[in-house]
């Protein structure tokens, strides 16, 4: 896009519809009308999506420092079955702590009126009602709050400005003893050692799973505080190992960050990370203090190592204990799901692991696989096909489907048990037998299990509970359900396809190509026959894709990057940022479809509605 082309453009805002209605509002229902006079930010996520909750976090500062011009509205717009369920939304916007309206859009009316292709999507709208600019991905915050200064001045100065409380009405709290755990741990006391990540606590339970012995954090705020017991601070910790000399690792998920919880001593430090998230161009490898991370999900202990499942990044790294230092051990960051050397793999927010001598088990959420890594450092999928297939359905494992797992446990006879988050259940795959069955059904988003003796024990997040189940000797038996992500498919023309991706650098930036190009375009496709040209990586936005004829539907993956720093001379030092989306598009190929694939990575309300 030119550097004279209009700075915003007259777009009305469509009108804000869903069937699933509003929360965090205090029951009222809400217009685009009911907003005017305020800069609206609509946030177009989903809660499995670890991008969306990266925005989430990004976006708390934006509502701190304008709190009376500004209302953040997000449209909650489900990729999986069960994110379509108004009650799973209703305990998504507590566990993540949202604290601004949210719209439950199940059947993404709204997503279709704003003609989204991406999760998550940023679209402002201006305070009478117009959409000035639009932004996929993360990491576009800084650039929307340029424009909501300018707004302010802008309207305050028309008149059409109206500053005042937010509609923001908070729930009232339940009290529970826990509230939406992760994960869970055996400690050698037999006592259970659980993630309270909501509370952002960690929680010292007696072996009957229910007493509270001990709270590790203050709670109820996050933060970062290495102290003791009492005055530590995390924020939203998931996973838990336990180390050979007794301590305990902790994944700080949002904090992006390792802690060490040392049980006799009663005190946290901090192993790795800055506290700052990992940027594509940041260092993937050195002393863990000075290294940063992403959303780390899951820890485990293996081969003398902590593996991370990195989920921000769709990586596996490893902390060395004994040298103190991070290193990538397997992914590329690209998402998806593509087995082989460590190296070339892909993952899709890895959200569990679990070590047995031979091999490190890993839930692949986004993927709905179980894969599992060899000691040569070969990746492998046991159970799953893609970003966009999932289900509930026993048998053999290629047939098999899971709907994003974010647990997996070893059991004593060589399977593993999988904490099926979406669907409810537990199951379980024999690499013996090459078969997946259903161990329990009836849980509430089960997130992890923990063997003790003959008994697993089963975090239920949305329950907020641990429950204690034997295992059985015979299996569930379950009626097969498959799905697809249901988004409406994109029709295009066979033969030539000119994809588009469109990016502005914001107001006052420009491309940064102080080292080499600033961009970076990487197209893949399910099926892969779908591509007849126009696979791989490159430096330019756009590209002429070919697309065979006989093959009539299927999925374009499109991954994107930008960099772009401040553009002002007189700044010695100035800030940069990367701007990246990964896009999923369904696709069918009809006669008289389009022949241009237009995707909005940063950019005006023109190129995106």
């Amino acid at each position: 896009m030119s550097d004279s082309a209009p700075r915003r453009v007259r777009v009305r805002a469509p009108e804000l519809v869903g069937k699933g209605g509003w929360l965090n509002t205090g029951e009222k229902q809400y217009t685009l009308a009911d907003l005017r006079g305020r800069i609206v930010v609509l946030d177009f996520w989903t809660f499995c999506c670890i991008n969306c909750l990266h925005v989430l976090d990004e976006l708390r500062e934006l509502e701190h420092k304008h709190p009376d011009t500004v209302v953040v509205i997000g449209v909650h717009s489900p990729k999986f079955a069960h994110e379509a369920e108004h009650g799973a939304v209703v305990d998504a916007v507590e566990r993540y702590g949202v604290e601004h309206p949210v719209l439950d859009d199940p059947e993404l009316a709204t997503w279709k009126q704003y003609a989204v292709r991406a999760w998550p999507t940023l679209v402002v709208v201006d305070p009478e009602g117009y959409v000035v600019a639009q932004h996929a991905g993360e990491g576009h915050v800084h650039a929307i709050e340029r424009l909501v200064a300018e707004l302010e001045a802008e309207h305050g100065a028309k008149g059409t400005l109206r500053r005042g409380d937010g509609p923001y009405v908070a729930p009232e709290p339940e009290a529970t003893v826990l509230r939406f755990p992760g994960k869970a741990l055996l400690l050698p006391s037999g006592n259970f050692l659980v993630s309270d990540t909501t509370r952002h606590q960690l929680v010292e339970l007696a072996a009957d799973g229910e007493t509270v012995v001990r709270r590790i954090g203050q709670g109820d705020h996050r933060g970062m505080t290495d102290s003791t017991s009492v005055r530590s601070r995390f924020n939203e910790p998931q996973g838990l190992a336990l180390l050979p000399d007794g301590s305990v690792v902790v994944a700080d998920t949002v904090n992006h960050t390792l802690r060490r919880y040392d049980p006799e001593a009663g005190r946290t430090t901090t192993l790795a990370g800055t506290g700052y998230q990992w940027m594509r161009g940041d260092d993937t490898s050195g002393p863990a203090r000075e290294v940063n991370l992403s959303s780390p999900w899951d820890v485990a202990w293996w081969q003398g190592k902590v593996w991370i499942a990195m989920a921000g990044i769709h990586q596996l790294w490893t902390y060395d204990p004994d040298d103190g230092t991070v290193a990538v051990a397997a992914g590329t960051t690209n998402e998806g799901l593509v087995d082989g050397p460590a190296a070339e793999s892909w993952f899709a927010q890895p959200s569990g692991l679990a070590a047995t001598p031979e091999r490190l088990w890993i839930a692949d959420s986004e993927t709905s696989a179980l894969r599992w890594m060899d000691l040569d450092g070969t990746v492998h999928t046991a159970v799953g096909t893609g970003l966009f297939d999932f289900g509930h359905r026993d048998g053999p494992a290629e047939q098999a489907l899971l709907q994003h797992p974010l647990g997996v446990t070893a059991l004593p006879d060589g399977s593993v048990a999988v904490s099926d988050t979406y669907n409810h259940a537990l199951r379980r795959y024999d690499p013996a037998t090459g078969e997946v069955t259903t161990l329990a059904t009836d849980l509430r988003e089960p997130s992890d299990a923990v063997l003790v003796g003959d008994d697993l024990v089963v975090v239920e997040s949305a329950r907020h509970r641990l429950t204690r189940l034997r295992l059985p000797e015979e299996a569930v038996r379950v009626e097969s359900v498959a799905h697809r992500t249901q988004r409406a498919a994109t029709e295009v023309a066979p033969g030539g396809l000119r994809l588009d991706v469109v990016f502005q650098a914001p107001a006052g930036q420009k491309l940064d190509t102080r080292h080499g190009p600033s961009t970076r375009l990487l197209v893949s496709a399910t099926p892969p026959e779908l591509l007849a040209e126009g696979e791989g990586a490159g430096t330019d936005l756009s590209r002429t894709l070919h697309l065979d004829p006989a093959v009539t539907e299927g999925v374009l993956h499109v991954s994107a990057m930008a960099a772009s720093c401040d553009d002002d001379p007189a700044i010695e030092y100035p800030a940069c940022h990367v701007h990246q989306q990964d896009w999923g598009v369904p696709v069918r190929l009809v006669e008289g479809g389009a022949d241009r694939l237009p995707l909005v990575l940063a950019g005006m309300d023109d190129q995106a509605l």
